[in-house]
């Protein structure tokens, strides 16, 4: 019985009935309120890596290009503010974004050599693929002769044993690593570096004194950081407002730490 319920967890679609669904008159016949109570309600959520990428995007993008602007402001020409933020901007924009392909394509590399190397392991060592099995099962309590069983009927397939090995021995999500992930994840750092970016240059483009493009870039930035904090929280499914609010004031706090360290940096320099 133990074993039936391991193999229905791990390999569900190996256990139990085939799925039949119902035909398209069984299910007219059903009430609303039978048609609501069988089907859940489903939270449509971001992908968590998609997140994880905007979230460095953005939160660069909102804190050192305004650092930037904001110790180049200590020098009172919005020129100068203005063509050195934009230069920055595109210039992080294009760094930050090579920088998340290449750093997708490395664990996708990573990835293709560690399948080749599960895939060798299990044609010419079953049991090394054995005990790497048992070992997946570690801190779980489970009987020795239990999980021996189970590997034992798993391996009579290689690919659900190469499958099994790398999502619960070496936890490696195959479509965490698909090839395209590579330009998924630079473009959405680059494009969160340059709107990000962008915002706290606004107001220096439409105000004529450096004084006053500060402070409106200054509150700009604390609004965007402060949304952006709220916002990213909420997507990864946090429901409690005190959570998301309490990470909007640590990126306030963040992007304000910045900025105060570039502008005293740049008013030491100047003398």
């Amino acid at each position: 019985m133990a074993l039936l319920f391991l193999k229905s967890v791990v390999l569900p679609h190996r256990i139990g009935p085939k799925y039949t669904p119902l035909p398209i008159h069984a299910t007219d016949s059903l009430s609303s309120n039978e048609k609501n109570q069988s089907s859940p309600t489903e939270t449509v959520r971001i992908s968590p890596r998609l997140i994880s990428d905007a979230t460095i995007g953005l939160s660069d993008g909102l804190t050192v290009p305004f650092a930037l602007t904001a110790g180049l402001s200590a020098l009172g020409d919005s020129h100068v503010v203005i063509y050195g933020g934009l230069a920055e901007l595109i210039a992080g924009a294009i760094s930050m974004g090579l920088g998340g392909y290449l750093g997708a394509r490395g664990e996708a590399d990573a990835y293709a050599a560690k399948l080749a190397e599960t895939r060798e392991l299990v044609k010419g060592s079953s049991s090394r693929a054995q005990m790497l099995i048992g070992e997946a099962f570690e801190g779980f309590e489970i009987r020795r002769e239990i999980v021996d069983a189970f590997a034992q009927d798993l391996q009579d397939n290689d690919e659900r044993t190469v499958d099994f090995l790398m999502k619960f021995r070496w936890q490696l999500a195959e479509m965490d690593f698909v090839a395209s992930r590579a330009y998924v994840s630079g473009l959405t750092i680059s494009g969160g570096y340059l709107f990000g970016g962008l915002v706290p240059l606004l107001p220096y483009l439409f105000l004529e004194s450096v004084e006053q493009a500060f402070v409106g870039s200054l509150l700009v930035m604390m609004v965007a950081l402060f949304a952006f904090g709220w916002i990213k929280t909420a997507l990864i499914g946090e429901r409690d407002r005190w959570t998301c609010g309490k990470n909007g004031v640590q990126m306030v706090v963040l992007g304000s730490v910045a900025a105060g360290a570039a502008m005293l940096s740049v008013k030491a320099l100047s003398g």
